[in-house]
């Protein structure tokens, strides 16, 4: 009965790779050796399979040890919280001394209680039995035809080509997956980023608030004002080095990923899409003027989710412990700092995993899927502006409109100042900065009593206002009110000794009052 081992052990390593999808992790270079995976079989994680002709029983339980050991090891590469390894051995006859006490409990190394190892003899006389058992791990039927007389050496390689090539086939197709496109446009977006931060800087600071808004960053009053492109110019701006670092960083590692699974033009369609969708989550949750790439970086992990929805498997077995533990120290770190984009960051996630179903893999297609997922996306954004354009109230506040005026009074607009800080002034929670910055519009336009009064409010609201102090002080001088004036130039004097401008006032007005 030549090969009949031979056969058998081929035999059911295809049908584990063929039948159940179980991935080869190692072959040996004698071919009778064989260690097999599926992690989501928590029944069988590992297969192990043996071709060896059992003598004694002590051998096969030092084996058996070893395959724990083996086991243990993966197990603790994969951080896997339980390991059952199922031991397979193909043997022409059973061990010739006792040995079933050694195979009937699954075997527990001491010390290792993670990891189980289940033994299974198949020979010549018990194949009845090594199949009944391993149909009792699989839930399933599993049996084959074994010829008496054997088996051919040409018939052994015909299954054992067949098995190889499934699981070859298998992989090269996962592997497809990860290498459809060449990046392209990742390399493009970083040296845009890179290019644009240095531009702000040579055009007044990427820190400089004026700066930001003239070139593009998200500002909801401008938005409001119908500068839409306001939703797509901020994913190229950066605010500070270390926020450029980050974000090249991360769009580096995470662009070039997405761009190699879905290609050249589905990346720049997801990443654009969830870019936007940061903007106007940014634009409808925040009020604070935004800039950056985060928004587009999280479609990133947004477009690989979606890869793990629909290949799940292959996505926890590659790369979906990294990205899962990744995002969820991004968003930990984004709610437990002050200063951060949340709903940019989450607008961006969605609208990536949205953009990616949209497009879908390359040469596959789920027409319904996908239609469903436009229209959800269409309908969300639609949804989105119209809420944000018909309550613009919602969408603004007093320190929006406190950096808007800051940015009208650095390019002289002053009727802009005056028009956008009437409103807030007008209530009583306003703040000292809006009846100062009002007042010097004011001041600039030749309204001075309403300057004055301005900043008697400003006044009162911050006591220790010594700009405030000064300019009334000089509101004061102008108008030949020389001792109110000197009272309001001694408190900025007081409270700030150290400015020049203020001390050179004092003394003015002091010489006026001597003399």
């Amino acid at each position: 009965m030549k090969f009949q081992e031979e056969y058998v052990f081929w035999k059911l390593a295809h049908y584990f790779i063929s039948v159940h999808e179980y991935r080869i992790v190692q072959l040996s270079e004698e071919h009778n050796e064989l260690w097999l995976e599926k992690m989501e079989n928590k029944e069988a994680q590992v297969i192990r399979l043996l071709r060896y002709n059992l003598d004694w029983s002590n051998w096969m339980q030092k084996d058996i040890e070893l395959t724990a050991m083996n086991g243990e090891r993966i197990r603790k590469q994969l951080l896997k919280g339980d390991m059952n390894v199922i031991n397979l051995y193909v043997s022409s006859h059973p061990p010739v001394d006792e040995y079933a006490f050694r195979i009937e409990k699954p075997f527990v190394q001491q010390g290792n209680e993670k990891t189980k190892v289940k033994s299974i003899i198949f020979d010549r006389t018990h194949y009845g039995e090594g199949f009944h058992e391993l149909g009792t791990i699989f839930k399933e039927a599993i049996t084959f035809p074994i010829h008496d007389e054997g088996y051919t050496e040409q018939e052994v390689d015909s299954v054992k080509l067949a098995a190889l090539s499934v699981a070859s086939n298998r992989s090269k197709k996962e592997k497809s997956l990860f290498e459809y496109g060449k990046p392209f446009f990742t390399y493009m977006f970083i040296a845009i980023q890179i290019a644009m931060f240095l531009f702000l800087e040579w055009k007044g600071g990427s820190t400089d608030t004026s700066t930001l808004i003239k070139y593009g960053a998200k500002f909801n009053p401008l938005i409001l004002e119908g500068e839409w492109w306001r939703f797509f110019t901020p994913i190229f701006l950066h605010i500070g080095l270390l926020h450029l670092f980050m974000n090249t960083l991360a769009l580096y590692y995470l662009g070039t990923a997405v761009e190699r699974i879905f290609g050249n033009i589905r990346f720049l369609f997801i990443y654009l899409t969830a870019g936007f969708c940061g903007s106007l989550a940014s634009f409808i949750f925040s009020q604070n003027l935004s800039a950056g790439a985060s928004g587009a970086i999280f479609g990133c992990f947004g477009a690989l989710l979606y890869f793990g929805v629909i290949y799940p498997n292959l996505f926890f077995r590659t790369m979906g412990l990294n990205i899962m533990v990744v995002l969820g120290i991004n968003l930990v770190f984004g709610f437990s700092m002050t200063g951060i984009d949340n709903a940019g960051h989450i607008g961006g996630l969605i609208g990536g995993f949205l953009a990616t179903g949209i497009v879908h893999f390359p040469k596959q297609k789920k027409p319904w899927l996908q239609l469903l997922l436009l229209v959800i996306t269409a309908l969300t954004i639609t949804g989105l502006l119209k809420f944000g354009f018909d309550e613009p109230e919602r969408l603004l506040n007093e320190q929006s409109a406190i950096v808007m005026a800051d940015s009208y009074l650095k390019s002289g607009e002053y009727e802009k100042v005056k028009n956008i800080l009437h409103e807030y002034s007008n209530e009583s929670s306003a703040s000292a900065d809006v009846y100062f910055l009002l007042s010097y519009a004011e001041i600039k336009t030749n309204d001075i009593s309403k300057a004055k009064e301005h900043l008697h409010l400003a006044i009162k609201k911050r006591k220790d206002f010594h700009e405030a102090y000064y300019n009334l002080a000089l509101i004061y001088l102008q108008e030949g009110n020389i001792e109110e004036a000197k009272k309001f130039a001694k408190q900025a004097v007081e409270i700030m000794p150290n400015q020049k401008e203020y001390k050179q006032l004092w003394e003015r007005i002091s010489e006026q009052t001597s003399s």
